[in-house]
């Protein structure tokens, strides 16, 4: 055994055992629906903010994305990481915080497909919400995996990625089912704190490698292949070479967390004005340094291009884009070898835990719960939830596996729904959940043809993937379904016009206590003076 191995070995074993004992010391909070789900809404700025990052930035960013789009983009990547700080974090929590705890509280919503129910007085919406929610989330699930693979058959050379798989996805079972949101969360801001500064350790690192920053950028400033370009320059450059695809990515990853459940989920739980405030600072700094970091990291990738095989005829690395940062990585010492073992390992098992318990949550109360003919006990709806969590788990880890140790067409269609997953979710979500926390006028009708553009479009995109049928359409082909991302972007930003325009058109269709519900919003309360400044 290998001091790599070794040292990785001592540090994972030590993560998972402070993993499972801060499970286990919260289980006094998981011991009805709203302390599972939402800690009984009482959930700090800090616990809050990191358990918003941590969910946002997992292994597919680290090793995925960062490795595509900084190779693809080169240091212009970064905008990307900044994106996702100041729209995916800063204007998310802005826009989104302080009315979601106060209207999720009013309306007694615990989750997404809840809030849907009840803010448009529709069990369909609800019923429909949360089968989109669960379909979706688990190829999104599986993908997280991914990332790890490469990493741990560096570190572990010999050891089948299968026992990591079901390794991580049983203890992070474990203290989700124990402990519910409050260990999850607890969990998510010490694995928060890894994450930062796993990230800050290892860019020194590889900067330090290439001679530091200037001498690593003025080297990344001769490399040439990009296309448009004649020379080099392209992959330093301030927007890159391919700007508008750099926009395309920037949406989807950036504008997408105000759509997914696991995320906004986490507004749910805040515990009051003040740590919202604080939260909203906290998270957009984590999110400028993990996600700025990773792909300011993925941005050197091509410095690495004498030790990553590179196909000639596409100028891609031959082993895939998710090679690039586990190559990149491998020259550096065990130890920082390690920290980026378990850096990935936090990133992962902090989204996994987010997931897994929004999709039991979402299908006990949202659909399970509805159908019932009889009054479900909170004693049933629990026991329903940690089944379903440990089915979701055992699915997603299934299709994890399998993708990796297969080499069928099936490979490529779990793959391919991946990719579609965030759009489909944020697509379908994002406009109608944000206009029902702000506009009176909001329709079913409208969330209803939100629903079906955002999902449909995504299904068309995998259609066009597998060569179902193709568009001659030039604007289809080369724009519209040119990518997910393409595809994602445009279900998103379509969804805010679409919303509005059919509400006007089917207003006999508004919830009938809409001006009821926004009355929320006008409470006051009285305060002492020190409290507050005057007039």
């Amino acid at each position: 055994m290998n001091t790599t191995m070794i040292l990785t070995s001592c540090m994972i074993v030590c993560f998972f055992a402070l993993m499972i004992g801060i499970g286990v010391r919260s289980r006094k909070h998981a011991t009805d629906v709203n302390g599972f789900v939402l800690g009984s809404r009482t959930v700090g700025p800090w616990l809050s903010a990191f358990a918003f990052g941590t969910s946002y930035f997992s292994a597919v960013i680290f090793v995925g994305y960062a490795g595509q789009f900084g190779w693809n983009f080169g240091l212009a990547s970064t905008w990307i990481g900044l994106g996702n700080a100041f729209i995916g974090s800063l204007l998310a929590w802005s826009v989104l915080g302080r009315r979601t705890r106060i209207m999720t509280q009013h309306i007694g919503s615990k989750t997404m497909p809840d809030f849907f129910g009840a803010r448009y007085e529709s069990k369909g919406l609800k019923i429909a919400a949360s089968v989109i929610t669960f379909v979706f989330l688990i190829p999104y699930t599986a993908s997280l995996f991914n990332g790890l693979s490469r990493l741990f058959s560096m570190a572990f050379n010999g050891i089948d990625y299968s026992v990591c798989v079901i390794v991580m996805s049983v203890l992070t079972g474990i203290y989700v089912l124990i402990g519910g949101y409050i260990a999850t969360a607890i969990n998510d801001f010490i694995q928060g704190l890894i994450m930062l500064g796993g990230i800050v350790a290892v860019i020194l690192a590889v900067l330090k490698a290439n001679g530091g920053l200037l001498e690593a950028t003025h080297s990344l400033a001769m490399v040439e292949g990009a296309k448009g370009w004649d020379g080099a320059g392209a992959f330093s450059s301030f927007l890159g070479p391919d700007p508008l695809f750099l926009l395309f990515v920037v949406i989807l990853t950036s504008l997408g967390t105000w759509g997914l459940p696991q995320m906004v989920g986490k507004f749910y739980a805040i515990k009051n004005e003040d740590s919202i405030k604080k939260g909203t600072i906290i998270s957009t700094l984590f999110a400028i340094v993990v996600a700025g970091g990773c792909y300011f990291l993925g941005g050197f990738g091509r410095l690495f291009s004498n030790v990553i095989e590179i196909d000639a005829a596409t100028g891609k690395p031959v082993e895939g884009f998710d090679s690039i940062i586990p190559t990149m990585l491998s020259t550096l010492s065990p130890v920082l070898i390690a920290v980026v073992i378990v850096l990935v390992l936090s990133a992962s098992m902090s989204t996994l835990s987010s997931l897994v318990l929004t999709s039991g949550s979402t299908v006990t109360l949202d659909l399970i719960a509805p159908l019932s003919k009889k009054e479900m006990s909170e004693k049933k709806k629990m026991l329903i939830m940690r089944l379903l969590i440990v089915v979701f788990i055992v699915i997603s880890a299934s299709i994890a596996i399998f993708q990796v140790n297969s080499k069928s067409e099936m490979t490529k269609y779990i793959a391919q729904m991946m990719g579609v997953s965030w759009g489909a979710l944020a697509g379908a979500f994002l406009a109608p959940f944000l206009y029902g926390l702000y506009w009176k006028k909001t329709t079913k009708a409208a969330v209803a043809v939100s629903f079906i553009y955002g999902v449909g479009l995504e299904i068309i995109q995998l259609c066009l993937s597998f060569g179902l049928f193709s568009f001659n359409n030039e604007f289809l082909s080369g724009v519209l379904f040119k990518t997910s991302l393409h595809s994602g972007s445009f279900a998103m930003v379509g969804g805010l016009v679409i919303v509005p325009i059919v509400s006007l058109l089917t207003q006999k269709t508004k919830p009938k206590k809409a001006d009821e519900m926004f009355e929320c919003y006008k409470d006051t309360k009285t305060v002492d003076i020190t409290d507050s400044l005057g007039r």
